[in-house]
């Protein structure tokens, strides 16, 4: 089974997604970046990250990435995910399943498809397509 591949921003991301970021880069994100020339032809950096069924390309900057990290009260001064971070409780815990709208299930082979990005408007409820490929 092909893994569904989804760009999105980190602050459209669900919460119960962020918390499985932040477990898999305990140190921050700055350094795990990778970069693609999206359909445009321009270059954008994203933080890899893959579950059971889905594969992520998180879209930031290393200004954003170091950014999130300081703002996060997660993260303790030196950007290191705090210990007692793993120890709070959540309600929802990750289900493996992705939203439809930013997922690629057309039948077609991996290497044909494309990705369906979304970024969030601050004004807005709904993700917003950007049509960027990776």
């Amino acid at each position: 089974m092909t893994k569904k591949r989804v760009v999105k921003d980190y602050e459209a991301l669900p919460e119960d997604i962020v918390r499985l970021v932040k477990i898999k880069y305990p140190t921050g994100y700055a350094e795990h970046l990778l970069s693609y020339t999206d359909k445009e032809g321009k270059k954008v950096s994203a933080l890899p990250f893959e579950t059971d069924d889905t594969y992520y390309l998180i879209r930031m900057t290393i200004l954003e990435a170091k950014r999130i990290v300081k703002e996060d009260e997660d993260f303790d001064d030196d950007g290191v995910l705090r210990e007692d971070f793993a120890d709070v409780e959540v309600d929802d815990e990750f289900d493996g399943e992705g939203e439809d709208d930013d997922e690629i299930d057309d039948g077609i082979s991996e290497e044909d498809d494309h990705i369906i990005v979304t970024r969030r408007r601050d004004d807005e409820e709904e993700d917003i397509p950007d049509d960027t490929e990776y």
